[in-house]
């Protein structure tokens, strides 16, 4: 590992997972992240990485993206890994799906963990798939205790098949069931401690979602499961109006992340502390050094975090 994957800074990621019920012989391979910044590797920036080795915490993939055998995806990535930590994020498993999660795309995952052994896999709260129809697009759930069975039943799966701890994404939405019986905090909470499973804190999506339905975003930020938080991702919206004219968020991944979100951000580290943490970038994708200053200010806040902890003037803790 190079000296960009080593470095990690002071911290006790054991609070991270404090209070969630362990999992038979699933091992927490989120506890591995270094706790710095990482950027979404991008085959635009392939070269660039392998000729300047930016220092640069981790790197994150689509795991759809690399669920093949061979070619110049996984001929880039196998180099880069040999100097850098990897999360392995999934867009398509269908965590939220009514039907029966799809095994041979399991099996193309567990292959793709055991090829590249990433510090962390992901998932969404979410479902894009049904009848065998495939979208590209990550759809909402009910909150209601049938759905929260199901969302229960397919992590114990994931974990059971990847015999690892899974992290789950809070999600962006919309819109809202008026079948939902429980809060999304509340129906986290509740996966979280059913499953043993760690959470994947998006910051940008809990914003964009509190704009949309005209709640405080702080507020909830405070009533989510913060505890068990493995990762946190960073980034930006898209502004736009609903039919009646009021704001609403795109989460775009097609801009820089907006003060606000930087904010909130923020407020997790002084709760948490230091904690693995992603900008994404999926859209209008900049340059490589665009991205690396990005990270670099989120790298700066974990950095001075563990500074002022360092010297006993962090009034937060974990």
């Amino acid at each position: 590992m190079s000296n960009a994957a080593s470095h990690t800074l002071s911290g006790s990621v054991a609070a991270f997972g404090a209070g969630a019920p362990g999992v038979v012989g699933v091992s927490d391979g989120a506890a591995s992240l270094p706790w710095r910044a990482g950027i979404g590797l991008k085959p635009q920036h392939f070269r660039d990485v392998l000729a300047t080795r930016p220092d640069i915490g981790f790197f994150e993939v689509h795991a759809e993206n690399y669920m093949v055998d061979g070619g110049p995806f996984h001929h880039y990535l196998g180099r880069i890994r040999e100097h850098y930590p990897l999360s392995l994020h999934g867009v398509g498993l269908s965590i939220g799906g009514e039907g029966a999660l799809d095994e041979s795309h399991l099996d193309r995952l567990a292959a793709l963990v055991r090829r590249y052994e990433p510090a962390s896999f992901s998932e969404h709260l979410a479902w894009s798939s049904h009848g065998g129809t495939f979208f590209n697009d990550l759809l909402p759930v009910p909150y209601d205790r049938p759905t929260l069975d199901r969302v229960c039943r397919h992590i114990d799966r994931v974990q059971e098949r990847l015999r690892r701890r899974m992290l789950l994404e809070n999600p962006s939405t919309y819109v809202e069931f008026e079948s939902s019986t429980l809060s999304e905090t509340q129906f986290l909470r509740e996966v979280l401690q059913r499953t043993g499973c760690g959470l994947l804190l998006d910051v940008n999506n809990v914003y964009v979602s509190c704009t949309n339905h005209g709640r405080d975003a702080l507020a909830c930020l405070h009533e989510l499961p913060l505890a068990s938080v493995g990762e946190v991702h960073l980034a930006g919206f898209a502004r736009d109006q609903d039919a009646a004219g009021a704001p609403l968020l795109i989460d775009s991944h097609g801009s820089p992340v907006d003060d606000a979100v930087w904010g909130l951000y923020a407020q997790v580290i002084d709760r948490l502390g230091p904690v693995p943490t992603l900008l994404e970038r999926d859209n209008d994708v900049p340059a490589l050094s665009t991205l690396l200053a990005e990270a670099g200010r989120a790298e700066d806040m974990l950095t001075a975090h563990a500074e002022r902890r360092r010297c006993g003037t962090c009034w937060g803790g974990s």
